[in-house]
């Protein structure tokens, strides 16, 4: 059964561990009831680095229970639901095997597979675990971006249904690897057409900077 476990809501801290900004929104807590989902993003949730959260490619974020108790494991460190930043926390949801473009109907929203979280500093330092980007990125379990396809509510309990899946099968563990180092990848993911054109455009730039074969 693939479900939402929990729908969390970002609430501003004003901490120094958040590189330029000075405050940030990545501390998200499970919200009691039912959420709107409207524009880019849920309705109260605070996001205070619009240059590289939120958005119509990020609107939600969402990352699996499953991941979540790998790290738990792999740090020996407590981890409640929305510790990864994740507005979404779900359980029986492949987040690194979805493929962009894959849609998903929860409550009576319908939302989309956009694109992987790359880790920052704000991260590591929200965790307190100073490697955390570095580990993060070896490891790949980066959770999935979604956009608003469909506005509506959602709440804890809520049934994940797929309703559409692209035939392209690009994933967001390749675009994650892509983004990450793996330059290889860059016309891989160039096959999915629901790709942000911010990454489309970082892709572009992957393949024309390779030597040729």
């Amino acid at each position: 059964m693939s479900q939402v476990v929990s729908v969390n809501i970002g609430t501003l801290r004003v901490v120094p561990w958040t590189q330029s900004m000075g405050s940030t929104g990545i501390d998200k807590r499970p919200h009691p009831g039912r959420v709107r989902a409207v524009g880019v993003g849920l309705e109260s949730d605070v996001i205070v680095d619009t240059r590289n959260h939120g958005g119509y490619d990020q609107a939600v974020y969402a990352y699996a229970s499953e991941d979540a108790d790998w790290w738990e494991r792999e740090l020996g460190k407590e981890l409640w639901p929305g510790a990864f930043g994740e507005n979404l926390t779900t359980r029986g949801v492949d987040c690194t095997g979805a493929v962009i473009g894959e849609r998903w109907r929860v409550g009576s929203t319908v939302l989309e597979v956009s694109r992987p979280r790359i880790p920052c500093r704000t991260f590591a330092g929200f965790w307190d675990v100073p490697n955390l980007v570095k580990r993060f990125t070896k490891e790949g379990r980066p959770g999935a971006y979604l956009r608003i396809i469909e506005e509506g509510d959602l709440g804890a309990g809520d049934d994940v249904e797929m309703v559409h899946r692209p035939g392209h099968g690009v994933t967001i563990g390749e675009v994650f690897r892509a983004l990450t180092g793996e330059r290889s990848l860059a016309a891989r993911i160039l096959e999915a057409p629901e790709l942000p054109e911010s990454v489309r455009q970082k892709a572009g730039k992957m393949l024309s900077s390779q030597p040729p074969s």
